[in-house]
Formats: structure tokens, sequence, C-alpha cells
């Protein structure tokens, strides 16, 4: 019988030692809750804006596409993306080096390089849609391809990311139905979701190590 247990031990050491190497697995929970924090604080900032400048209409967002207001927003997406990027790396490399694991490595690689793919058609996209100024289309597309870039990325890293991913395709494709309410259902996406989504890795996966 102790023979068996031992190894059984051997066998589930050998299965983490495998999915070490072949998914990235340092991500850290808190880093999707900041994430999600900067992303309700630049929803803040873009709900006071547009209603500073009268553009909510009976709780639909209805905004002009006029230069100002699209710089403003391009503006403060760009500090939210910073933020997030930042903190997300501070502590995914804090969390690699308290487990004595490499921060850049083959998997991160391939983790990366699948996350950037839909990431980049997706920009481009927004682009396209901001050209012909549809603006009502621009965070339903945000939503879908960050959803498309979870699920692509999610076979290189922790399986949560999938569901993550799944729940971002769902929201964006229901904001494509709901088109007033495209930055609530960003707020939710990017804010909340990732605000839950942390916290759950975060007790689930940082609390253990």
């Amino acid at each position: 019988m102790a023979t068996q247990l031992e190894h059984l031990e051997t066998l589930k050491e050998i299965r983490r030692i495998m999915d070490r190497s072949s998914r990235f697995i340092s991500l850290s929970g808190l880093s999707g809750v900041f994430a999600g924090i900067f992303a309700l604080l630049g929803a803040g900032v873009v709900n006071w804006y547009l209603d500073s400048h009268h553009l909510v209409t009976r709780n639909m967002y209805e905004v002009t596409p006029n230069w100002d207001t699209v710089v403003f927003l391009c503006l403060v997406a760009a500090a939210v993306l910073v933020a997030a990027l930042s903190s997300g790396i501070f502590f995914t490399v804090r969390k690699a080096r308290q487990a004595n694991q490499l921060v850049w490595d083959n998997q991160i690689k391939r983790l990366l390089v699948n996350l950037a793919i839909p990431l980049g058609a997706g920009g481009i996209f927004c682009g396209v849609l901001l050209y012909h100024q549809v603006i009502y289309l621009i965070a339903p597309s945000m939503l879908l391809f960050y959803g498309l870039a979870l699920l692509n990325a999610s076979k290189y890293t922790l399986r949560d990311i999938y569901y993550l991913g799944l729940c971002e395709m769902g929201l964006g494709l229901m904001a494509c139905f709901f088109i007033g309410y495209g930055l609530l259902s960003w707020t939710i996406g990017f804010g909340v979701l990732h605000i839950l989504y942390g916290a759950i890795m975060y007790f689930k996966y940082d609390r253990k190590a």
C-alpha cells in the first residue's frame, strides 16, 4: 500500500513538472485585480467627461464622433492599458521570483504571441470602426477580440483564462445588441470581471505559493 502511494505521488510530481514546462503558471491574481481597478477608474473618468459634455441621454451613451472626444477617449484607454500592463508585469515578475521560476522563457513567448495576434487584429478593426465613425461598436469589438485573445492564449497558461475569455466574448456579443450601453459593458468586462477573476486566481493559486 505504501509503495502504491509513493508511485502515485511520483506520478503527480511528474505531471506537475510537465505542466510547468508547457504552461506559464506565474500569472498573479493581483495583476487582474489591479487591471480591473484601473479600468473602473478609467470608465469613471470617461463617464464624467461624457456627462459634463452632455453626451449622455437616458442612460444611453451616444458619443458624438468629434476629434476632441476621440482624442480624450484614446488617451484614457492608453493610460488604463499602460497602468494595467505595468501592474501585471510587476506582480507576475514578483510571483515568478518567489517561486524561483524564469520570467522570460519559451512558455511566456508563446503566450504573448498567441495573445498579441487577436489583440492586434482587434486593434486594427477598432481603428477601422473609428475611421468609419461607427463608434457604438468599438466597445463590443474590444470585448470580443479580447475574449478571443484570452481563448487563444489559454492553452499556454492557467485554464482559468479560458473561462474569462468566454465571459468577455459573451459580454461583447450582448453589447453588440444593446449598443447604447457600450461603456457599461466595457466597465463590466474590463473592470468587474477582471477583479473577480483576479480575486479567484489569488485565493486559488497565489495564497498557496
